[in-house]
């Protein structure tokens, strides 16, 4: 017996039997895990640990928990709670999205037939209580991913955090604890992309079998809004775009002579011919380079799209070593902030929402600042007025563009 085999949790052996009878597509993903025993039951990447109470509970409870933290693998809570970490800093609410990913799977786990140790927390229920939304399951796991949840839970302003608070009431009365920990992988790594590709196939061919059998999740899997697609990720776009920006291109100096020239004049005076024309060399541009970033304060952005977009903005700029320029406006630009580079999560401004919109002063300042990039977050509402001369690219970060398009500039579809 391999040493791998020998540590195969005793603990989960009954409960990971029966599912293989009970529900072909969490049996199929869970020989894609790691099941061991361990001091509580939780789940990390690929790794199940299985505690001494899992034993103390019935049998359709251990299956009903062990198909949870197999969907908590399988849908790389893991791995994405890292990210999201990694992306936030200081501002990420680990419980929080525990709380998220925990209701998510529960609904699932509960929509498939099985059962769950009481209380437990579910996302129709944490939808009602925490953002007055009354949905159906299938409904609900059709809407929600992990992420959004999260991001609909920590919103800025009043909503937002009445919206915590009633999440957090809702927890803390259903029992709740945390059994999810971030993958110790760094996200964003090839490895990482792999490692999400191989999950999707898992994933695809394991709901594709519980169809055809007709039992457990597989029967509602193409309803899970939470199954990670394959997709160029707005957020790589836009890293791409802005860095393209601000790469470091050679300028023309008057005091440099060019090295043909030299060369040139040396061949002219030996052989007595006239000087050629000067030609000037060139010199690294050495200006710190500049984003601004246009905050769109009368659009309909959520918090989760802000959010996130706000967190990808300023990791470019502290990566590239970019001076950021922050302007929120309507109508009119109402607030402007600087970001020296080397500065470390800085904090989203409030935006005053409301009033009409209007790009053209935006575009004008960040001319004056002589910006290489300027991202619009906005939902494209409003006239876009002239473009702006060549050399300053224009990056528009749109939630749900539809069928509009600038007049100018680069579109990022923020649902991609």
């Amino acid at each position: 017996m391999s040493a791998d085999r020998a540590r195969h949790s005793r603990r989960a052996a009954p409960a990971l039997q029966a599912l293989a009878e009970a529900d072909p597509a969490i049996a199929a993903l869970a020989l894609w895990c790691r099941h061991r025993d361990g001091e509580e039951t939780r789940s990390s990447g690929d790794l199940i640990h299985y505690g001494p109470a899992f034993e103390t509970l019935a049998l359709h409870e251990q299956m009903g928990l062990a198909a949870h933290h197999v969907l908590h693998v399988a849908l790389r809570h893991g791995a994405r709670m890292a990210d999201l970490s990694a992306r936030l800093g200081p501002a990420f609410d680990r419980a929080l999205y525990n709380l998220a990913a925990d209701a998510l799977v529960n609904e699932a786990v509960l929509l498939g037939d099985h059962a769950l140790p009481r209380p437990a927390v579910r996302l129709c229920d944490l939808l009602d209580k925490a953002l007055s939304l009354r949905l159906s399951p299938q409904e609900a796991l059709a809407d929600w991913d992990v992420d959004r949840l999260y991001f609909a839970l920590t919103g800025t302003g009043e909503n937002g955090r009445e919206a915590r608070r009633q999440a957090q009431s809702y927890a803390t009365a259903q029992g709740f604890a945390e059994d999810l920990d971030a993958e110790a992988s760094a996200p964003g790594t090839p490895e990482d992309a792999e490692a999400a590709a191989r999950w999707r196939q898992h994933l695809a061919r394991a709901l594709q079998a519980g169809r055809q059998a007709g039992r457990g999740i597989g029967r509602l899997g193409h309803r899970l809004a939470d199954i990670p697609a394959p997709r160029q990720p707005w957020e790589l776009l836009l890293r791409r775009l802005v860095g393209a920006a601000l790469m470091v291109a050679p300028r023309p100096s008057p005091f440099r002579p060019a090295r043909r020239w030299i060369a040139a004049s040396a061949e002219a005076a030996r052989l007595g011919r006239p000087e050629p024309g000067f030609a000037p060399g060139t010199r690294l541009f050495s200006d710190m380079p500049r984003v601004v970033v246009g905050l769109d304060a009368s659009s309909s952005i959520d918090d989760a799209r802000l959010a996130l977009f706000w967190a990808e903005v300023t990791g470019i700029a502290r990566r590239l070593r970019a001076e950021l320029h922050v302007l929120v406006f309507d109508d009119d630009i109402r607030h402007r902030q600087r970001l020296a580079p080397g500065e470390q999560r800085p904090v989203l401004p409030e935006l005053p929402r409301g009033g009409g919109t209007a790009f053209a002063p935006v575009v004008a300042e960040a001319l004056g600042l002589g910006a290489s990039a300027l991202v619009m977050l906005t939902d494209l509402e409003g006239d876009t007025g002239p473009p702006p001369p060549r050399g300053m690219r224009v990056i528009w970060a749109v939630p749900a563009p539809g069928a509009r398009q600038p007049p100018f500039g680069r579109l990022i579809d923020m649902r991609a």
